[in-house]
């Protein structure tokens, strides 16, 4: 199968890249640049050029394939709503240039604010409308079926982790630095479901060979690692002090980022595992924070 990937120079979409043609997939890698194209080059796939700004040339990605992978996302988190909005546009682009073809478009969506303290599943419903939830990849998305498009969702947790990651963890791991501890919230009981990128990278691999429309898939490794574990390794890796703050302290320690740090959330890849035979085999995020250059720059 041809596949056009969003994001295939980012943390995990480049992964998928390399998973596809593993698999035996060809595939065309969107590059804003040119060191990206460079990279989705050397990887082994096609290039197309465009953006996610750019919706014509996503479209055109689109069309020339027989399914899309988007897991293409601005990660500047302090302007999480605008990007959100950027990522709702793109997925319509996209599902619009496939309309009425049943090819597969699988996009990508969180855990991380679903249900706060509860389990969530691959049954869970992301809410239509909710003003502390901007994101709407999979109600984008599922709007698509009705069209004649073959939407399905791959879920990630708050960590999906690995050599080169730049997401929760290394900001974290930032903050600690910048103010000289390393904090958790209250107790720091509170839990972030943790995938590694290769395994993940597995997960869109399979919902693309044997995925079904309207599916949300988990790749979720870990249902739920204690936020005090977390800030315990990153103590341990900066050789800090590690101390719980309060709510209102958490806020001075983790700035912009403190809404995200308070994260309470547990998650199942349960039905996943069943329905794709999907096993995770990569390290753990507490063993991967040690082992995996967090420390290094």
């Amino acid at each position: 199968m041809r596949v056009f990937v969003t994001g295939a120079t980012g943390f995990v979409g480049s992964a998928v890249v390399k998973e596809l043609i593993g698999a035996g997939h060809q595939v065309l890698g969107l590059a804003r640049s040119d060191a990206g194209a460079a990279s989705v080059a050397a990887a082994g796939a096609a290039v197309h050029r465009g953006s996610l700004e750019d919706l014509d040339s996503l479209a055109a990605g689109a069309r020339a394939c027989d399914g899309v992978i988007h897991t293409g996302f601005n990660h500047d988190f302090s302007k999480f709503a605008a990007n959100c909005e950027l990522d709702k546009r793109a997925i319509e682009a996209l599902g619009t240039a496939i309309a009425g073809s049943d090819r597969p478009l699988i996009v990508t969506s969180g855990t991380g604010l679903l249900t706060p303290g509860q389990l969530v599943t691959e049954d869970t419903v992301a809410p239509a409308n909710h003003p502390t939830i901007p994101r709407v990849s999979e109600q984008t998305a599922f709007a698509m079926l009705s069209s004649g498009v073959r939407a399905s969702v791959v879920r990630l947790p708050p960590s999906t982790h690995g050599e080169g990651d730049h997401g929760f963890v290394p900001r974290v791991i930032g903050f600690a630095r910048s103010k000289g501890v390393s904090a958790y919230i209250g107790d720091g009981l509170n839990t972030w479901p943790a995938v590694h990128r290769l395994d993940a990278a597995q997960v869109y691999r399979l919902a693309l060979e044997k995925g079904t429309a309207g599916a949300r898939y988990h790749a979720i490794a870990e249902e739920g690692v204690p936020f005090r574990e977390i800030a315990d390794a990153i103590g341990r890796g900066l050789k800090l002090p590690v101390v719980g703050r309060t709510p209102e302290e958490a806020a001075a320690h983790f700035e912009w980022f403190a809404h995200f740090a308070a994260i309470n959330n547990v998650a199942s890849s349960r039905k996943t595992r069943e329905q794709l035979g999907w096993q995770p085999k990569q390290p753990g995020l507490i063993a991967d924070i040690e082992q995996a250059g967090y420390f290094t720059s």
